[in-house]
C-alpha cells in the first residue's frame, strides 16, 4: 500500500470515528449560493434546527450569535448545552473572501487547524438560513451543513423546502440530525 493511501485511510478512519460526514472524491463544484447576499442583514441570533454530524458539535439548544465587526467580517459566538448541563461556547470569525460572491465566506475558530468554507445557500434573513461547507481532504471530502432559524422551530413544509436545497448541494439529508430546541428543556438546563 502506498504511503498516500495509508495517510488517506488513517485520516478517513479518524474523521469517521469523530462523526464527520465523509464522501469519496472532491467537493462538488456546482453548489449554488444565495444571490445578492447581504452580510449586514445576516447578523443576529440563529437557532440550529438541523445539522450534519460534526465532532465539534455534540450538544442541544445550539445557537449562533453573529455580530458585524467590520465590513464583510462577522464575529460569531456558538453556544450549546452539553449532556452534563454545562454550556459550551466557542468564538470565531466569518469573513467574505470575494465581494463578488459575498455568500461564499470562510470561517475560523481557535479549535480549527485552518479556515473552513461557510457558504450561505439560502436565507431570507428573518426566518431561515441554510449553511454549507465542504473541505477536500485528499481522496475524500468532508461535508458540513446546517439549517438555522431565527426562532427555535421551523414548519415541516419549510424544512422540506430547505432540505431540497441541501439535496441539490449533494447533501444526503437523511444524515441530518435534529437539534433539540424545546424551550422547556433548554431553559430548564440553563
Amino acid at each position: 500500500m502506498k504511503a498516500s493511501q495509508v495517510v488517506c485511510l488513517t485520516l478517513l478512519y479518524s474523521l469517521t470515528v469523530s462523526a464527520q460526514v465523509l464522501k469519496p472524491g472532491k467537493c462538488p463544484d456546482n453548489v449554488a449560493v444565495q444571490a445578492d447576499f447581504d452580510v449586514t442583514k445576516y447578523v443576529g441570533k440563529w437557532y440550529d434546527i438541523e445539522r450534519l454530524p460534526a465532532s465539534f458539535q455534540n450538544g442541544e439548544c445550539a445557537t449562533a450569535l453573529y455580530t458585524l465587526t467590520s465590513p464583510g467580517v462577522i464575529g460569531v459566538l456558538n453556544s450549546e448545552l452539553l449532556d452534563n448541563g454545562s454550556i459550551h461556547t466557542v468564538n470565531g470569525t466569518v469573513w467574505v473572501t470575494d465581494p463578488e460572491e459575498p455568500a461564499k465566506m470562510e470561517v475560523f475558530f481557535s479549535e480549527m487547524a485552518f479556515p473552513g468554507k461557510y457558504w450561505v445557500l439560502s436565507t431570507d434573513y428573518v426566518g431561515h438560513a441554510v449553511i454549507y461547507s465542504c473541505q477536500d481532504l485528499g481522496q475524500v471530502h468532508e461535508l458540513l451543513a446546517w439549517i438555522l432559524s431565527r426562532e427555535p422551530t421551523l414548519s415541516k413544509s419549510k424544512l422540506e423546502q430547505l432540505n431540497g436545497l441541501l439535496t441539490a448541494a449533494h447533501v444526503n439529508v437523511d444524515e441530518m440530525i435534529v437539534t433539540n430546541q424545546d424551550p422547556i428543556y433548554c431553559s430548564a438546563k440553563h
